[in-house]
């Protein structure tokens, strides 16, 4: 099984966290779900320069990375994922969704009441830790 090393940004602005909503896809198990923006780390990438692309590239926005939140990894039925997620701060103005449904800006308690992708699902639950 192919494992697959994704970054996610956990953008904080005002004691709340921007969660986004994947598009349809033929993956019945991550179609429409919610997740953290971000994306794959392709060769010769840091985690760094992936957020900052991923998120101009999805968002056309300009985030600040701060720290690292932690790791977790999980088996989808094709492939391991492993997502380390960062703290981030928004950049100036506002984004733009470019290959999400939806965006929301919740609190840790309000997270719950969403449809998480199983491995968002659990940076939710780690942030809830921290």
């Amino acid at each position: 099984m192919d494992k697959i090393n994704v970054v996610a940004a956990v953008i904080k602005r005002d004691g709340k966290y921007l969660c986004v909503q994947r598009c349809r896809s033929h993956e019945a198990y991550n179609s429409e779900r919610w997740e953290f923006p971000g994306g794959k780390v392709e060769e010769g990438e840091c985690d760094y320069q992936t957020l900052l692309r991923e998120i101009k590239e999805e968002m056309y926005w300009d985030i600040y990375v701060g720290r690292k939140l932690g790791t977790v990894v999980h088996d989808y039925p094709d492939f391991t994922i492993s997502l380390t997620a960062y703290l981030c701060k928004p950049g100036d103005g506002d984004f733009t969704l470019l290959e999400h449904l939806d965006a929301r800006w919740l609190t840790l308690e309000e997270m719950p009441s969403l449809n998480w992708a199983d491995a968002d699902r659990k940076l939710v639950e780690m942030l809830k830790e921290l």
